[in-house]
């Protein structure tokens, strides 16, 4: 065998799984058709955080995009196929297919291991639209390259790219209307955090449309050399924008690899099928990241390339992936942080919730930033059930922190404590986090007027 593992792809997945089988001294190969780094780096987290900031800090959008570009050189050039070959991986480029269990084919060269690790990620999904194909819409791919402000902007989807994005571009200026064909936004999180989201992008001025999907799209003054304008056809009328931007959902990138001729299972959508320690249909080939679309995450594909490196190798950090102690967060102002269950799949658990409104925590008040809510979810433990508070089963937070506070409800869930730690725990005074002790004390008794509940009353 040439080497002890070969990764295809140089995401977030292949890279954790990468540095991961270094450190337990394997011999690596990493196979990438792009540069290191992959959507995170370049077209996804880095860029729509960096344009986030430099909206909220008032920049123009000339000066917002210039910070986006460096801001990505800068992350880069820590994830550079040098860097990586410093580190001791064999950085190979190209595109691979996999001829056997334990061969890959880039160009004409034969490469071997007994273990593979596919980390090839997703692409962002064009909905059928009829007409979509007749303008420029832009994805995630290209959005952060434009380089004038466009007056106008049409998003499809209201997920939290959508939203993130569209809550960005309305700080820089321009003018947004947001498509969700569903009756709420981030349909995954608890209604009212949607609501929430929902109200401040439209006090920002963005024009949120609910349960409205787009019918048709039609170009409008196109020319050569002028690409016009961008008519959006829907039940409610239509509507022209200057730029539209589709941010509907990710698609894997899973084709023209020869998986489904190795043996190798995927679902109808084409996401590679991976039990949970992350171990395909075919024996010793394994897949991590988007491309299994378990959690579309970075943060997710970079636990589950460590997961997937110590299962594969049989040392290291080994076990398996559990997507309910994967933390979430969507970057709005305020943000959306989740981890676990929301209330309505609390009540099959026997879940209790705690929830305290911003408008009731000092900290929140004293920053004049009380649109939000922290609520905590706990269930019985097996033998001890509720005693102590029981288990942490979920937790969602919308707060201009929420994504930083949320972990210590990820580290309580994924270290089994019970739910009274957080209330016993001294919370420095007024952090945004002493909310987390203060919500948890509801589920022991009277706290400022709140107790903790059942789930869905």
């Amino acid at each position: 065998m040439d080497h002890d593992l070969i990764i295809i792809g140089g995401g977030a997945g292949g890279l954790s799984a990468a540095r991961a089988a270094r450190w337990q001294g394997a011999d690596v190969a990493l196979i990438s058709d792009g540069p290191l780094g992959g959507d995170c780096t370049f077209t996804g987290c880095v860029p729509s955080k960096t344009l986030i900031a430099a909206a909220r800090d008032g920049l123009s959008f000339g000066e917002a995009m210039s910070r986006v570009a460096e801001a990505v050189e800068r992350v880069a050039a820590g994830e550079s196929s040098d860097v990586l070959r410093s580190e001791g991986v064999k950085v190979i480029e190209g595109r691979a297919r996999l001829a056997t269990h334990d061969t890959v084919v880039v160009l004409s060269r034969r490469i071997t291991a007994p273990r593979i690790i596919i980390a090839t990620g997703s692409s962002p999904q064009v909905p059928q639209i009829p007409g979509i194909e007749t303008v420029e819409a832009l994805t995630n791919e290209d959005v952060f390259s434009i380089s004038d402000a466009p007056a106008s902007l049409g998003v499809i989807g209201g997920g939290p790219s959508g939203c993130e994005l569209a809550q960005a571009f309305a700080g820089l200026g321009v003018d947004v209307t947001l498509f969700e064909a569903r009756q709420r936004l981030l349909a995954a999180e608890e209604p009212a955090a949607s609501e929430i989201v929902a109200r401040v992008l439209r006090s920002a001025g963005v024009d949120v449309r609910l349960g409205v999907g787009v019918e048709r799209v039609e170009p409008v003054g196109h020319t050569e050399g002028d690409r016009g304008s961008v008519r959006l056809v829907t039940p409610d009328g239509a509507h022209q924008v200057e730029r539209l931007l589709v941010a509907a959902g990710r698609v894997p990138n899973s084709a023209g690899m020869a998986l489904e001729e190795l043996g190798v299972k995927l679902d109808d959508r084409g996401f590679v099928k991976a039990n949970d320690r992350l171990e395909t249909s075919v024996r010793g080939v394994f897949a991590v990241g988007d491309v299994t679309g378990k959690l579309l995450f970075t943060h997710a594909a970079d636990e589950m390339g460590r997961l997937a490196a110590g299962n594969a190798l049989g040392k290291g950090l080994r076990g398996r992936f559990r997507t309910h102690w994967v933390p979430l967060t969507t970057f709005t102002t305020p943000e959306v942080a989740r981890v676990g269950m929301i209330e309505s799949e609390a009540a099959a658990h026997g879940g209790r919730v705690a929830e305290l409104p911003l408008d009731e925590m000092d900290r929140a008040i004293t920053d004049g930033a009380t649109e939000g809510f922290i609520k905590l979810i706990a269930g019985p433990r097996p033998v001890t059930r509720n005693a102590f508070g029981g288990r942490v089963l979920g937790a969602t937070i919308v707060a201009p922190r929420a994504g930083e506070m949320i972990h210590e409800a990820a580290l309580a869930m994924r270290a089994g404590l019970f739910t009274g730690r957080l209330a016993q725990t001294a919370h420095a005074y007024p952090t945004w986090s002493y909310g987390i002790q203060k919500t948890a004390g509801q589920f022991f008794g009277d706290v400022e007027g709140r107790r903790a509940r059942a789930a869905g009353t």
